[in-house]
């Protein structure tokens, strides 16, 4: 397996991502970009990267905040996030040029790309499929489902996999709701899985906050990979 950092640019600003290539890389691969939670392009998302480059594909874990910032503590990982709940345009510009960076990527195929992020990064590539017609699937892992108030109705052209515990803290009813709304307007392929009595971060094995709502589950995490697997071989059938 190969990895290396990647730099892209979005007018001025500076992005730094991270690839990993398998270790028989061919022409044209697939490509599973993946983008993270709120504290940042952190090792969770890199190794993400690697299963991905273990199982044939290029994985990108993206850099939704730019210049490689990492969040040192809850508050300002609640600052850096809030920029982009709050700018949703923003958040879709940069997540469109973490698309357009995978054309720089060594043989990557950029006509065959999974999105997929977790907590944070489920509502940023919710937002880049709400705005981009080529991707070709993409997944919300305990993701937040936030309407974007500069759409009234995204593209969903994609097909769309969520994987959410059914006690998070973070995801009302009427959130998913607006966004369900969205999913049956666009008449995408959609399903969503949700994991009962289960809480936020479930795939994240240093969650252990129960007052915050961020408690991993091991059983859940395992049933969420193998959701995931099949899900990206059927999108690049």
């Amino acid at each position: 397996m190969k990895t290396f950092k990647l730099d892209y640019f979005l007018g001025n600003k500076r992005f730094v991502g991270f690839v990993a290539q398998p270790k028989e890389l061919k022409a044209n691969t697939p490509v599973v970009m993946i983008a993270h939670m709120w504290s940042g392009r952190v090792e969770f998302v890199d190794k993400k990267a690697m299963d991905m480059a273990q199982k044939g594909y290029i994985g990108f874990a993206i850099d939704v905040y730019g210049e490689g910032k990492i969040g040192q503590s809850i508050n300002e990982n609640t600052q850096l996030m809030q920029a982009f709940v709050d700018d949703r345009k923003l958040l879709q510009d940069h997540m469109q040029a973490a698309f357009d960076a995978i054309k720089s990527i060594e043989n990557a195929d950029s006509d065959k790309v999974v999105a997929m992020g977790y907590c944070f990064g489920g509502l940023c590539v919710q937002d880049l499929v709400r705005i981009n017609t080529q991707v070709k699937g993409m997944i919300s892992v305990h993701g937040l489902m936030l309407a974007a108030d500069n759409i009234d109705r995204g593209k969903f052209k994609a097909k769309v996999l969520l994987l959410n515990g059914a006690d998070d803290p973070m995801v009302s009813e009427g959130h998913w709701q607006k966004l369900r709304q969205e999913l049956d307007y666009a008449q995408c392929d959609w399903q969503k899985h949700d994991f009962g009595g289960v809480m936020h971060a479930f795939t994240n094995p240093f969650a252990n906050d129960k007052t915050m709502g961020t408690v991993y589950n091991k059983t859940a995490d395992k049933r969420s990979t193998k959701l995931i697997s099949d899900f990206i071989v059927e999108c690049f059938l």
